[in-house]
């Protein structure tokens, strides 16, 4: 026991002189690893007797915990003098220029669904959101399209492996080819009065200039008691109105077939081609914006809701090409393509504000 308390105090002693990191682990080294002298001693347990062994295992385990905790300790302070050195020593240099740093940018996408929603909560208006991946109740049946309807083939709609349904018969799944789906979850899980937005992307076997397979969508749904195609009329106008920034804009609503509206019609908007550039708000000429119309009874049949009882009115409109006639972009691809210098361009600042106009 003597030869344990005098090699505690040599160790203890090291330890205390070490200088530096390097100094310490190497008395840890001595003391504690493979080859050192507490674990060389611990080797010796073996040969002893049973009583002993136990009484000598107990002293040995004691010891090289506390040499262990003497080191820790005098890392931590070696550490902390380290520290305190370079803070003394090392210095900044705030009299360099600042380096450049990327700043980051809000996409016109993003820029318009900010305005958009803006606008619609102004007016009331709740968002809605729903899956991308649907069944093609929700994206045909329950909207009142036929089984026939040219929209239901493989060319038009991204159509997913066939899996079993929860009645066991194999149900279709498909990419949605409009946020219409998300009109019908709200009239299944909303009783009326409702007046929701739904924003989104949608799917079609589409590419070319003003179409890409994948884009956005903005629909607007209210259903409630009385609602008549006045007030349909009166809502679009305001949207575009505040949308665009004008407060004086031609509009006209054309008859038009949609399988969930009835009556339907297509909003267009005036604008002015003559220059060879698209002028919004004046001219003679006309641009379509939109698709609208009474909600048809079946569907509001299909949602569980009486048609007898409650009416309403629905619109949608692309969203990617409302940002295009706002902000100038001449071609829908581009929405999607990682073009830093067309970001940079069309982009918005963090803080602009949600209906600032196209800046080019």
């Amino acid at each position: 026991m003597q030869n344990l308390d005098n090699l505690k105090q040599e160790i203890t002693q090291e330890v205390a002189a070490a200088n530096d990191m390097n100094a310490l682990e190497d008395v840890r080294v001595r003391a504690l690893g493979k080859k050192g002298s507490v674990t060389g001693i611990m080797k010796t347990l073996g040969g002893m007797e049973p009583e002993q062994r136990k009484e000598m295992g107990q002293t040995l385990n004691l010891l090289k915990t506390e040499i262990a905790n003497v080191i820790d300790n005098k890392a931590e302070e070696l550490k902390k003098k380290e520290l305190d050195a370079r803070l003394k020593t090392e210095k900044i240099d705030i009299t360099l220029s600042p380096r450049f740093e990327r700043r980051g940018s809000v996409h016109p996408l993003s820029q318009a669904i900010e305005e958009i929603t803006a606008i619609f909560a102004d007016m009331g208006f709740s968002v809605a959101e729903g899956p991308d991946i649907e069944d093609e109740f929700h994206n045909f049946d329950a909207l009142n399209f036929p089984p026939n309807h040219p929209a239901r083939q493989m060319h038009d709609t991204f159509y997913l492996p066939d899996h079993e349904g929860q009645d066991g018969d194999e149900a279709r799944r498909l990419l949605r080819t409009h946020t219409s789906t998300v009109q019908i979850h709200v009239m299944q899980e909303t009783k009326p009065p409702i007046k929701s937005i739904m924003l989104g992307k949608v799917y079609r076997s589409d590419y070319d200039a003003t179409h890409t397979p994948m884009f956005h969508q903005i629909e607007g749904l209210v259903i409630d008691k009385n609602i008549h195609m006045g007030h349909l009329k009166g809502c679009l106008i305001d949207f575009i109105k505040a949308f665009f920034g004008l407060d004086d804009f031609p509009v006209r609503f054309r008859p038009h077939y949609f399988p969930f509206t009835e009556p339907s019609a297509e909003m267009d908007i005036g604008c002015d081609r003559s220059g060879g550039k698209l002028v919004m708000g004046e001219g003679n000429d006309w641009l379509e914006i939109l698709g609208c119309g009474m909600v048809h009874p079946n569907v509001l049949k299909n949602c569980g809701i009486n048609p007898d009882e409650y009416q309403g009115f629905a619109f949608g409109a692309g969203l990617d090409r409302l940002a295009m006639l706002k902000y100038g972009i001449p071609d829908l691809r581009t929405f999607f393509e990682p073009d830093l210098r067309w970001l940079q361009h069309y982009s918005f600042g963090p803080y602009d504000q949600p209906n600032r106009t196209f800046k080019g």
